[in-house]
């Protein structure tokens, strides 16, 4: 109201000192001259009076918006005080949500660590709040997604060491852990093996997933497998 007020002030001010002006010059002013200046003083109070009224909706669309500004600031408040959340602890919060997403991003560490992270992200309550809830269980869950799959689609490679043959690397723990499953390995470097029974030292061969419908089969021909009594002297 205040500003409603100064605003007319000056307007009345100057629109007075207008007239008070033009009134001591009326004398040496012709009727067409004097119909033109009130005229113009007439002009000038339309576009001050628009002028004004600008500025008060202006101001009146401050004010809502200080309003609302406050109305949201005392839900964030209360919404704090739910999930029994300080300033401190938020601000933790968010550096431990800004670290893991540049660690996912950057593929850094592993796997298991990262999602380690994110599940003791979720549990805390903090998670509920407006600002991470679609960090913490959308984008992060969706970009650790992606990870896995990178991780799980990633080719090996293994180099040959002296003693090894096709069915002793399938069978290592680290790759199949399965000798049966050994012609995934020879299908997948037929430029390097000419005979499945001969490798050699030093030669680099690509280890691929197995899917699905390759591990059933080979776990099976694992678990039918029976073998040779031995021989009778």
């Amino acid at each position: 109201m205040k500003s409603y007020k100064l605003v007319a002030t000056v307007l009345s001010l100057l629109l007075l000192l207008s007239v008070s002006t033009f009134a001591q010059e009326e004398k040496e002013m012709t009727q067409e001259e004097y119909q033109n200046e009130m005229n113009r003083l007439t002009q000038n109070r339309v576009e001050l009076t628009k002028d004004v009224n600008e500025l008060k909706s202006q101001i009146d669309g401050l004010k809502a918006k200080q309003a609302a500004l406050e109305s949201v600031e005392d839900s964030q408040r209360e919404l704090n005080t739910l999930v029994g959340a300080t300033d401190a602890s938020i601000a933790r919060y968010r550096n431990d949500v800004a670290t893991l997403k540049g660690k996912i991003q950057r593929n850094e560490g592993s796997y298991e660590d990262a999602l380690l992270a994110l599940e003791n992200l979720q549990k805390d309550k903090i998670s509920a709040l407006p600002e991470f809830n679609d960090q913490v269980y959308g984008q992060l869950q969706r970009s650790l997604a992606a990870w896995k799959v990178e991780t799980v689609n990633k080719e090996v490679v293994y180099t040959v060491v002296k003693g090894d043959y096709l069915w002793k690397i399938a069978k290592k723990d680290e790759f199949y852990g399965n000798g049966f499953a050994w012609p995934v390995i020879y299908n997948a470097n037929r430029d390097q093996i000419k005979n499945p029974d001969l490798i050699y030292p030093k030669q680099e061969f690509k280890i691929p997933n197995l899917s699905n419908e390759e591990k059933a089969k080979y776990d099976k021909a694992k678990a039918n497998y029976k073998p040779a009594p031995p021989t009778q002297n």
